[in-house]
């Protein structure tokens, strides 16, 4: 786990400060995962725990959920053999446009990072949909807590990283009013560029 928070470090996917987090929380520490993808090197080391784990699943597809989950789909796919496909927003519902799913296929969702795991709800149900079945979780950090674990099972993770997080009226780090709140995770700002159109 150290080795895989230090490859995050060195590509900077790893930040601290003041973050909104997709769920609305605010942070101390965000994850940009997509600065590790600029590396498939280092991808490919941070994904290889996970993939190891996979490798004892009974698993047919994994899912990547766009845009966070699309790359460690593939990277995770190419390291187990399996095949990866990824889901993707249509009208801002969670969709399979471009690929299908046979029925009774086990699926497993392969995410960026996971705080709450609401997000991961939407692909567990177009899998469903599709007559595929949803194993779980697999994800590069898992940041789930004890007091509020991951609706769908989180089966494997690259780093599990205990950062604090808060409601946004119990932020400390409001509360100091020394950092501005920063937002890096694209689910806002699609929202924000929806509401200027």
């Amino acid at each position: 786990m150290n080795d895989v928070l230090e490859i995050l470090k060195s590509c900077d996917a790893f930040l601290e400060g003041h973050f909104l987090l997709s769920s609305g929380r605010h942070s101390s520490a965000y994850c940009q995962m997509a600065y590790l993808q600029q590396y498939p090197e280092k991808c490919a080391a941070a994904m290889k725990p996970v993939a190891e784990k996979l490798r004892e699943l009974d698993v047919d597809v994994i899912v990547g959920p766009a845009m966070g989950g699309i790359v460690y789909a593939y990277e995770l796919a190419r390291q187990t053999g399996k095949r990866a496909i990824f889901t993707e927003r249509v009208d801002n519902v969670m969709t399979l446009k471009r690929f299908s799913i046979r029925p009774g296929e086990k699926c497993i969702i392969a995410e960026d990072v996971v705080t709450t795991g609401v997000s991961s709800l939407e692909t567990k149900r177009v899998i469903e949909e599709a007559g595929g079945e949803c194993l779980g979780i697999v994800c590069v950090v898992d940041r789930t807590k004890a007091d509020a674990p991951s609706p769908i099972p989180i089966l494997a993770s690259a780093a599990k990283l205990d950062l604090p997080n808060y409601a946004p009226e119990e932020c400390p780090i409001c509360k100091e009013g020394k950092l501005p709140l920063v937002h890096l995770g694209s689910r806002k700002m699609k929202e924000q560029a929806r509401q200027t159109l």
